[in-house]
């Protein structure tokens, strides 16, 4: 009996893509993306702390990547990696077209010029930083909920969150800061370990704060989705 029990409570279930709330998920996860990279290309410093324009922005990439990966699970979640860098980088390419395209050339349009070549000129770099980081953090992140889901079922959800969050993000700040740190003008030791350290905690800590968004999310989402209910 209590080994059925526990083969019951260990039952990972997730849901088939057959309704809207994916794409919707899908779509705000792009743009999330695709906005964090083009703030990443400023430097912020708020006293102490060293960060970049995307700071407010990156960790909800990283709060939906949880709700997908624990509605839809990882097969799912890769797609959505995938397909949301995938338009990063088209976005990436769009910029650079925009910048190589003939201006007017009174000083109006210079001032634009060098204006867009200043602010998405070095976006290409961070969307590399941004992929190369992303992927890695987001793919760790996606597989240690769903391992520990397919361990404990629908139980402790608060510690898959927890705990995929502190692996991913990481993953995500060290690749990602390494090489960003230049685009942005950081460029001794000291203030590079400042931008890594406060970016890990700083976007690990947003994350456990919104634990219970995610967790209410996480729920609503499962009980609108009819393949999800139906494996109940």
């Amino acid at each position: 009996m209590q080994d059925l029990q526990k083969s019951t409570h260990s039952r990972a279930r997730f849901a088939s893509i057959g309704s809207p709330y994916f794409g919707i998920m899908l779509a705000a996860m792009s743009v999330v993306l695709i906005l964090s990279n083009i703030g990443a290309a400023k430097g912020v410093v708020i006293g102490p702390i060293v960060t970049d324009g995307g700071f407010f922005l990156f960790p909800l990439a990283y709060i939906l990547g949880d709700v997908v990966s624990e509605v839809y699970g990882f097969r799912v979640a890769r797609r959505a990696i995938v397909t949301t860098f995938a338009l990063s980088v088209f976005a990436s390419l769009c910029y650079w077209v925009i910048i190589m395209l003939p201006g007017f050339d009174d000083e109006f349009g210079a001032s634009k010029q060098a204006a867009l070549e200043g602010a998405l000129g070095p976006v290409p770099l961070i969307v590399l930083a941004s992929l190369l980081g992303f992927l890695v953090g987001q793919t760790l992140n996606s597989w240690v909920l769903v391992r520990m889901k397919e361990r404990f079922g629908e139980q402790r959800l608060w510690a898959r969150l927890m705990g995929s969050t502190g692996v991913g993000e990481f993953a995500d700040t060290l690749i990602f800061c390494s090489i960003a740190a230049s685009v942005i003008g950081i460029g001794d030791f000291g203030t590079f370990v400042n931008y890594v350290v406060v970016g890990f905690v700083y976007k690990t800590l947003v994350e456990f704060l919104f634990v219970p968004v995610t967790t209410t999310v996480i729920g609503a989402v499962k009980r609108r989705e009819p393949s999800y209910g139906a494996a109940a």
